[in-house]
C-alpha cells in the first residue's frame, strides 16, 4: 500500500485517509509482516492536545475508533482519536510544538 511506496505511480491514492480507507486503523490480525506490534503509547503532551480537538471531531473519533478496534485498550483508543483529530491536520506539528514549549 501507499504506506510503503508509490507501487501504482499514483500518489493521490496514498493520502493517509485514503490508506484508512482501505486498509483501516491497524492492521489485520495475521496480516502483519513483522514478528511483534509495536508498543502504543500516549504521552501527557497527547492527551493535552487531544483536549483541543474540537468536540465534533473529538466524537466522531471516538466513534470511529472504538467502531475500528472493538478490543481496544484505553491508550490504543485515546491514540487512535488523536490520530484521527491531528494525524491528518497540516498545522498539527506547530500545535504540537506549542506544549513542547510550554513543558520546558
Amino acid at each position: 500500500d501507499g504506506s510503503c511506496g508509490n507501487f501504482n505511480g499514483d500518489a493521490s491514492d496514498d493520502t493517509t485517509q485514503a490508506i484508512f480507507d482501505r486498509i483501516g486503523t491497524r492492521v489485520g490480525t495475521g496480516e502483519n509482516l513483522f514478528m511483534h506490534r509495536a508498543d502504543v503509547g500516549f504521552t501527557p503532551e497527547m492527551q493535552q492536545m487531544l483536549s483541543t480537538c474540537d468536540a465534533q471531531t473529538r466524537s466522531t473519533a471516538e466513534s470511529k475508533c472504538s467502531q475500528q478496534m472493538p478490543s481496544a485498550t484505553p491508550v490504543q483508543l485515546e491514540a487512535c482519536m488523536f490520530d484521527e483529530c491531528f494525524g491528518m491536520n497540516e498545522h498539527a506539528l506547530r500545535t504540537a510544538q506549542t506544549f513542547a514549549v510550554d513543558a520546558e
